[in-house]
């Protein structure tokens, strides 16, 4: 009988089927991973197989999981990390003026943060932001921000961002910031030092005018600011606010012989400022100045309520041209001479005309009104020169508009439109003291002569005096 072969089990199809799975496994185990390497250098047997961090180091090979692989691999990383750390000359850049700085991660490192303080934001990187500065001012309606780099002469701006904040609302009746005022303005702040972050902002001037300098709680919301965002605000005086504006701007001052004038209307004052260019193209020299406390908020503020009646309104304006003039009083008379000089040398020998550079939210809006713009564009106003009568009717006119009216004028709207009344009587109370034909407008003034000041531009489009 031939022999037969009896037919396979169920038990032995499956002990063959787990000697196969054994035997892959070990095939599996042989081979070298995409984490490990053949040591060919020598101190192992041929074929021996080592971790891609250990190869030709001589240590035993560690087991086979791929899981165990992973964590040597990130035991190892955090041990270099921390060698790194600790090798002397590698701890962070000194804090620089003015800057955010970084503070520890508590969360991370365990360490408890001092009772009172708040996270601050990151420190800023060299590198490849390439070098880039920034400037803030925090004004009494406005909070600004511009970030720059240097191009040859002059600056590229790489960012920029402005908000009404209403800072100094209320200030006129209490002498404090509001907690809603001072809650807008540290919502614009955290917008500003996130910006600076992300932009690897090398060095910083943070600045504060009006509002905070005569809020008696100005130092305690500075504190804030630093605490909750790590921005140093520089509560500045009122010249050094002038000396900024006048860097940022003078260079779109008319050319002519003799003094010229230029003037800033602010949220809570306004400066005015008598220049004189230099000989050599540099920054000119500051000849007499003059800073009121009535700006667009704090003379709203000072005035009466506005009522809907066209005569309360002209009584209204009146009083704000009134308080205004007073304030410029005692300037209007020292410079009375300089200037019926200068008038008299142009009608008489043809000379320069008086020359008048006005850098703010007023004649910006009002600039745009005259040039009949449907909306705000800093392209077509910054450095525009415009008939001082045109902006002397539509101030006028403005200001015997109800609010709902103004709202309505393209460039002002809802924003503007219970302060530009304000600013129309400022304006003109500076156009009697100095009695120009042309305005120069200004798009530019207190960042922009910061940015120069930190770039450290010397020549005409330059440097603090």
């Amino acid at each position: 009988m031939a022999d037969q072969t009896p037919p396979d089990t169920p038990a032995k199809v499956q002990r063959r089927g787990e000697k196969a799975r054994r035997r892959a496994r070990k095939s599996r185990a042989a081979a070298p991973r995409k984490d490990q390497r053949v040591d060919v250098t020598g101190g192992k047997p041929e074929g021996a197989v080592v971790p891609a961090e250990q190869s030709n180091s001589g240590a035993t090979a560690p087991p086979t999981s791929r899981r165990g692989a992973r964590r040597r691999r990130g035991a190892k990383a955090r041990e270099r990390g921390a060698a790194a750390r600790a090798v002397p000359g590698k701890a962070a850049n000194p804090p620089k003026s003015g800057l955010p700085q970084k503070a520890p991660n508590a969360a991370k490192s365990g360490a408890k943060a001092p009772e009172g303080t708040a996270p601050r934001p990151s420190t800023y990187f060299h590198g490849p932001f390439g070098q880039s500065y920034a400037a803030i001012d925090l004004g009494t309606n406005n909070c600004r921000l511009l970030i720059a780099r240097p191009a040859g002469d002059s600056f590229v701006v790489v960012d920029a961002f402005s908000r009404v904040v209403r800072l100094g609302e209320g200030l006129a009746q209490t002498g404090r910031l509001s907690d809603a005022a001072m809650e807008r303005a540290m919502g614009a702040l955290r917008i500003c030092a996130d910006k600076l972050r992300r932009r690897g902002v090398a060095l910083a001037r943070s600045v504060a005018t009006e509002a905070c300098r005569r809020a008696t709680n100005g130092p305690e919301f500075i504190e804030r600011v630093r605490r909750e965002t790590g921005i140093a605000l520089d509560i500045i005086s009122a010249r050094e606010e002038a000396r900024l504006a006048v860097l940022g701007c003078h260079i779109l001052i008319e050319p002519g012989p003799g003094p010229a004038l230029v003037f800033d209307i602010g949220g809570g004052s306004t400066e005015l400022v008598l220049i004189e260019h230099q000989d050599d193209g540099g920054v000119p020299l500051i000849r007499d100045f003059v800073s009121i406390p009535y700006g667009v908020v704090s003379l709203t503020e000072s005035c009466r309520p506005e009522l809907d009646s066209p005569q309360d309104r002209a009584e209204r304006y009146a009083e704000m041209r009134a308080l205004v003039d007073d304030g410029f009083a005692a300037f209007a008379a020292r410079i009375a001479p300089l200037r019926e000089g200068l008038v008299h040398d142009h009608l008489e020998h043809k000379g320069g005309p008086l020359r008048l550079l006005g850098t703010s939210g007023t004649v910006t809006t009002l600039a745009s009104v005259h040039l009949d713009l449907p909306h705000y564009d800093r392209s077509a106003v910054d450095g525009c020169i415009v008939p001082a009568a045109s902006m002397r009717a539509i101030s006028q006119r403005l200001s015997s508009l109800s609010v709902a009216g103004r709202r309505e004028v393209a460039c002002i709207g809802r924003e503007r439109a219970d302060l530009v009344v304000a600013g129309c009587a400022i304006l003109e109370s500076i156009l009697d003291l100095w009695p120009a034909a042309r305005l120069g407008v200004a798009d530019r003034g207190i960042r922009e002569g910061i940015l120069r000041s930190l770039i450290g531009i010397t020549h005409s489009k330059g440097d603090a005096a």
